[in-house]
């Protein structure tokens, strides 16, 4: 069965650029809350002015007939595969029900005539639970997501999982852009180790906002070092690295070394094993405390490539991994 967070990336996180734009009703709880992208937490004796304070978005007990629903506007259009729907902590005040749409727009909020699809049918669901669920349409690009909870209560979280779309035909021939970015569609695949931070924050936009928010490891205890496999958004020729250690001061990694392929097939597993053996693009170097450190004239002409390994010596954390270059 599909693991959608390992897979894909959350298209609805709001560091893409994704908000809540619309809910029909969030009486309880802030609809901004249903995309926060740190899990949902319950605070005993915490309340507002409209009473319990729930992490989530919380609409009123409906005394009228229908149901609530918000829409998303996705920070970069992407191929839907799935989604995760958490309930957790809601428990006498979770919606039984719920389903999802989504359509193709360039309003802010679009109206009924937006031609919604539907992706997920109604539903059931469970109170404290988290449920991932497929997609009916995993091909197609979308930019907005419409929720609709029956007839109303509190989710604590709605993940998108998915792929970023790009249109590459609008970039400009010889323009050199960030191959790697996540708004690029690049991806961390996988990793040895992700104990304090996931490898997917390495193409995540900006510096990194704080220690967590990057890819960092356990102290290692045995021989060897740790590293890390990602895609580009596209197969580029690479011209310029930067290894971003931002906020990473006593547990930066003491140096690092880049391998690099144009092809690579299979799981994420069977790709970590192909990769021992890749070309090397930026040799073994030394790196410093929280620093951005660019590399140019260090790199191997390789060619146009499609994935890297980047190995940090013996462990420890990265805020960000930039591959600039051309698209091939």
């Amino acid at each position: 069965m599909t693991d959608f967070r390992r897979d894909y990336i959350d298209l609805a996180q709001p560091r893409l650029g994704s908000r809540v734009t619309y809910a029909t009703d969030d009486f309880f709880a802030d609809k901004a809350r249903l995309i926060d992208p740190e899990p949902a937490v319950f605070i005993p004796g915490k309340y507002d002015d409209n009473g319990k304070w729930m992490d989530g978005w919380e609409s009123r007990r409906k005394r009228v007939p229908g149901h609530d629903w918000c829409v998303i506007r996705l920070g970069s259009p992407g191929a839907i595969a799935g989604f995760e729907i958490d309930t957790s902590h809601f428990t006498g005040n979770y919606p039984p029900f719920a389903s999802i749409e989504a359509c193709v727009s360039d309003a802010e909020t679009p109206g009924e005539d937006a031609g919604w699809v539907e992706l997920v049918a109604k539903m059931s669901l469970q109170g404290n639970s988290q449920v991932q669920v497929a997609s009916a349409d995993p091909k197609r690009v979308f930019t907005h997501v419409r929720f609709h909870i029956y007839p109303d209560g509190g989710v604590a979280r709605l993940r998108v999982f998915g792929t970023v779309h790009v249109d590459w035909s609008k970039v400009a021939p010889g323009e050199v852009v960030d191959l790697l970015a996540m708004a690029n569609g690049g991806r961390g695949l996988i990793a040895n180790d992700e104990h304090f931070g996931k490898v997917e924050n390495l193409t995540a936009p900006n510096r990194g906002k704080d220690m967590g928010d990057g890819w960092e490891t356990r102290r290692r205890r045995e021989p060897g070092h740790d590293w890390a496999i990602l895609e580009l958004g596209h197969a580029g020729v690479i011209e310029a690295i930067e290894v971003d250690t931002h906020h990473f001061k006593g547990n930066y990694p003491d140096r690092c070394f880049i391998q690099a392929a144009a092809e690579a097939r299979g799981t994420p597993q069977e790709i970590a094993a192909q990769a021992e053996t890749w070309p090397v693009l930026l040799p073994e170097t030394k790196l410093q405390a929280d620093h951005i450190h660019r590399f140019e004239s260090q790199l191997a002409s390789l060619g146009p490539v499609r994935f890297v390994r980047l190995n940090i010596i013996p462990d420890g954390g990265v805020s960000r991994l930039r591959l600039f270059g051309k698209i091939a």
